[in-house]
């Protein structure tokens, strides 16, 4: 009775420690999901799974003749659940998605407890040290590695005084990007002014270049509005 007592908690433990490594990095970066989620879905997890494990302490041996419950079964189902907890952490804002990579640590932080929770200790640890350090180390890799932005480009010019999509294209050029699926609209203004509207797609491998783009934008006389919003998960 102690032994089994024992062996619960200690992997209970053990679970809330390895949810609690990976939430202590998402609430450090202001995650939604943080700190508490995580222990809750490694600790649950593990949980579900102990049940499993000790179905033969709480069933009667008739009763396991006729029912068992089978383990795999059992994780398929947790990790069903927490797929629609991942999915309350992802959030689209216009074109952006964020909070992809919070479901993918929410997901791993489920099936590490479950490790947990049928005994896989070793699988479990080094499951842990990898799930922390993709989420901390991998984030300054990420930041040397060459990536392609996104941008959408939105400018806004007067009927009479178009700023020509060459010129836009060839000032795109100048600050080392490139523009695509270009839309093009004729729209009023409040003073019933004709306005024309240029929509596309740009990118660049420089960050820096959206924020001097924009200076060179403000500068153009024919343009009457612009507005660049980056794009990226």
């Amino acid at each position: 009775m102690f032994e089994d007592l024992e062996l619960v908690i200690t992997r209970l433990l053990i679970a809330l420690a390895a949810g609690a490594l990976i939430g202590l990095e998402r609430t450090f970066h202001g995650r939604p999901a943080g700190f508490r989620t995580h222990c809750l879905v490694c600790a649950s997890s593990s949980l579900l799974m102990l049940i499993v494990t000790f179905q033969s302490k709480f069933m009667p041996a008739d009763a396991l003749e006729s029912v068992r419950v089978d383990p795999t079964r059992m994780a398929q189902g947790v990790m069903t659940g927490i797929g629609f907890l991942g999915g309350g952490v992802i959030v689209k804002e216009g074109i952006t998605v964020r909070g992809l990579t919070t479901a993918a640590s929410i997901w791993i932080t489920a099936a590490i407890g479950i490790t947990v929770g049928v005994g896989f200790y070793w699988a479990a640890g080094v499951a842990t040290v990898a799930t922390f350090g993709i989420l901390g180390v991998f984030r300054w890799l990420e930041v040397v590695i060459p990536t392609q932005l996104y941008a959408q480009l939105t400018v806004d010019s007067h009927a009479d005084d178009v700023l020509p999509e060459s010129e836009l294209c060839a000032l795109l050029k100048r600050h080392r990007m490139s523009g695509s699926s270009t839309a093009y609209r004729l729209d009023l203004n409040e003073k019933d002014e004709r306005m024309v509207r240029y929509e596309m797609t740009i990118k660049t491998r420089r960050g820096g270049e959206l924020s001097r783009l924009a200076d060179s934008l403000r500068s153009e006389n024919s343009i009457h509005e612009y507005s660049i919003t980056r794009s990226g998960l």
